[in-house]
């Protein structure tokens, strides 16, 4: 496989006959390069009048590889020629190099060039390329591959410090300045910028004048940053050059921009990336422009920032290839979803603004935008009966999208990369609540969009306050994030938070609800008012078009007056975990949790379960109903405590309320939830006709889910099911219950 690099465009603010007598002092040999051996000229050329010189040298370098491979070689020395073509008219230097030894089982070509900078001729830009293709090397292909590019990476990283060393010498010695050579231009040459090129470097502009600490106002400042743009655009070359404003000079600017155009093509500067990017190897400044000129190529339009490049990079450990693959799957969902308007277009729904308990909030210790996110104050079952699955992803997408535009504005306010933003999560409050399954199934969708879609976008993820339930929620989610993402997550000591939250936030900026000075303002969340509710028409058609089935998941029954309704579970794990989760969507109704001394299953699924004591099939006892929605399995004759338990108190459920509940169950058999048609309390019937109507037209009705949770999931720490805090484990003997009117907001659910 051939390896490439491309290197980003480097630029010594010299001239360029100052970095040309500063770089033949590499020769013959150079301290600064010990595995450069020796150098000797083989061929030199030189025009009539001095402005071109050709010189071709023959380059020994030691041989810096294993003992073992180096006796297979049997060689001290592996040669390289290098030609050097100098235009001093053109002010320009062409390298080329290749290996001379091993070229039928190696092949390294490399080309460098040193030109006058686009924009300022008494700048010099260098830019370099490089391929490497191992064809065949005693079966150590691999190893010389990976050897190859080490050393290669190493050089490169010499090569700035290598020039600024000899400059610095010849400074030393008085010489500041080279003459150019007679009649060599000294304008600045045309250049042809894109739009997409102009908006880059508009935006590293303004980032410099605010990095300079100019006074202007951020409008003027924009202006000015295209002001210079165009006046370095221009085409007119024989124009006088207008000097830089004092903020723009070159003593006190990092770099020019964040592009270089050279022969029509554009390339990233160097000093840009250091600033804004972050501190790369070479070689994966190398993958990023390649990414780059790749997906430039596939958008026929406007690239994605750079730094966006650099987060898909690294969430593919800098493969190229599987990065590309990523962000062209991401730049059509972009584009399908219209993601990139969601900023200007998005509207926050007044049960977001009043009740989601998350905001940005100031920056962490390292300058990255904070969120604070109060997650065991969140309604999550209200917030998606209000806003639907669709309304909190958008909500997701905005958060995220504007952490990207706030982290963007840090580079430019702090004057270093700042790429990410920081997540604090307050898990005060959150019990078995949060594990609504149609909240955790939204929550995985949501991870899954974020991942492929927005990778290394979180810095840092602070949990703070974790109750011993939160293990349940972690096993859950975290296999669904990816593992550079986990181990992003810090989880701060529930006895001294506030010291943690100190070593990551400044003291300033801790929020009074955690023990800091600093108001937050973000809402405290709390319970979402039901009449903020979508109809449950249109939640439930959602919900099937989002999940499929809503009979995979829920189950609807009616109930009339005397009618029951049971669900049978036979268990035989003890110390498994029954979890039920069910909505009164008319009239009153009881529920109960049971257990039968016999087990008792279906017909159908006798077969699946290995008892070895008896089991009673449910289709061979006398129903009380030939309706088998509306019959119950506990006999008219059975005593309760010697036939059958109650193994979670009756609750009586009124119309409107949302209950979730769960029970760690201690025997092996058949468990029962059960729901009864509940009388009302106020209800009074003065003749045999409201009588005869209040049982054909008052019926119940219910939405409900369950599932069994296997012990060995809940090991350990797993064991926090059993908490009291939670208020509806099976130590509580109650389920949790939302009441159903408005005034009721200050309950917990």
């Amino acid at each position: 496989m051939v390896q490439k690099y491309t290197s980003p465009i480097r630029v010594y603010k010299y001239p360029f006959e100052l970095v040309m007598e500063a770089y033949e002092r590499r020769f013959p040999t150079c301290d600064m390069i010990p595995i450069l051996a020796n150098t000797e000229k083989v061929v030199e050329e030189k025009s009539e009048d001095g402005a071109e010189h050709v010189v071709e040298r023959k380059c020994s370098l030691h041989v810096d590889v294993p003992y073992l491979l180096k006796k297979i070689m049997g060689v001290e020395y592996i040669y390289f020629r290098q030609k050097n073509s100098l235009d001093r008219r053109a002010r320009t230097l062409h390298i080329e190099a290749w290996n001379e030894s091993y070229a039928t089982r190696v092949v390294i070509s490399e080309n460098c060039r040193y030109t006058v900078h686009p924009e300022n001729p008494d700048w010099t830009c260098f830019e370099q390329t490089a391929s490497l293709d191992v064809k065949s090397f005693f079966g150590f292909e691999s190893t010389v591959e990976k050897i190859a590019m080490k050393q290669y990476s190493a050089s490169i990283s010499k090569g700035k410090e290598i020039i600024e060393h000899f400059i610095a010498q010849l400074r030393e010695e008085g010489i500041t300045h080279v003459a150019p050579f007679e009649g060599a231009s000294t304008a600045v040459p045309a250049v042809t910028v894109t739009e997409d090129q102009e908006q880059r470097r508009v935006r590293t502009d303004l980032s410099d004048l605010e990095l300079s600490g100019a006074d202007n106002d951020s409008e003027n400042q924009l202006v000015s940053a295209t002001q210079l743009h165009r006046r370095r655009s221009t085409a007119d070359t024989a124009a006088p050059r207008r000097p830089l404003p004092p903020a723009l000079s070159p003593g006190r600017r990092h770099s020019v921009s964040a592009c270089i155009v050279l022969d029509g093509r554009s390339q990233l500067e160097a000093d840009y990336i250091q600033r804004c990017l972050g501190n790369l190897t070479p070689l994966q400044e190398s993958q990023l422009i390649q990414l780059r000129t790749m997906v430039s190529e596939l958008v026929k339009g406007k690239t994605p920032g750079d730094a966006t490049l650099l987060r898909f990079l690294r969430a593919r450990e800098f493969h190229v290839e599987r990065a590309r693959e990523m962000i062209s799957a991401s730049l059509v969902w972009r584009k399908k979803y219209q993601v990139d308007r969601i900023l200007q277009e998005y509207q926050s729904p007044s049960v977001v603004r009043d009740h989601f308990p998350g905001g940005w909030h100031h920056s962490d210790r390292d300058g990255r935008p904070l969120y604070v996110l109060r997650l065991g104050q969140m309604d999550v079952k209200g917030l998606i009966k209000s806003i639907g699955e669709e309304g909190l992803l958008k909500l997701v997408l905005h958060i995220c999208e504007e952490g990207l535009r706030l982290a963007e504005e840090a580079t430019m306010r702090e004057g270093r990369p700042i790429c990410s933003w920081t997540l604090l999560a307050d898990l005060d409050g959150l019990n078995m609540r949060h594990l609504w399954r149609p909240g955790i199934k939204c929550l995985l969708r949501i991870i899954e969009i974020m991942e492929a879609n927005y990778p290394e976008t979180m810095g840092r993820v602070l949990i703070i306050q974790a109750p011993r339930v939160f293990p349940i929620l972690w096993t859950l989610v975290s296999t669904f994030i990816d593992e550079r993402t986990r181990d992003k997550f810090l989880f701060c000591d529930d006895d001294d938070f506030e010291h943690g939250l100190k070593v990551y936030i400044p003291e300033q900026h801790i929020p009074v609800f955690l023990g800091g000075k600093a108001e937050c303002g973000i809402s405290e969340g709390g319970l979402i008012p039901k009449t903020m509710y979508m109809p449950i028409e249109e939640l439930e058609k959602q919900r099937a078009e989002l999940c499929g089935d809503m009979d995979s998941i829920y189950h609807c029954v009616s109930l009339a007056r005397g009618q029951v309704h049971e669900v049978l579970i036979l268990n035989d794990d003890r110390g498994s975990v029954i979890c039920w989760d069910f909505d009164i969507m008319k009239s009153d109704v009881a529920f109960s949790v049971l257990r039968t001394k016999v087990p008792i299953t279906h017909k159908d699924e006798a077969h699946a379960h290995a008892h070895s004591g008896p089991l009673q099939v449910l289709d061979s006892l006398n129903p009380l109903s030939e309706d088998a929605e509306h019959r119950s399995v506990i006999d008219k004759n059975w005593k309760e405590g010697v036939d059958y338990f109650r193994v979670e108190p009756t609750l009586i459920c009124h119309d409107g309320e949302s209950v979730q509940g769960t029970h760690v169950t201690a025997h092996l058999g058949t468990y029962i939830l059960q729901w009864r048609y509940q009388e009302s309390a106020s209800g009074h019937h003065g003749s045999p006709l409201e009588l005869i109507d209040s049982i054909t037209a008052h019926k119940a009705r219910i939405m409900y889910f369950y599932e069994t949770l296997r012990s060995a999931d809940y090991k350990g720490s797993m064991t926090s099911l059993n908490s009291g805090t939670s208020g509806f484990s099976s130590l509580s003997s109650h389920s949790h219950r939302v009441p159903s009117t408005a005034a009721s907001s200050a309950v917990s659910r």
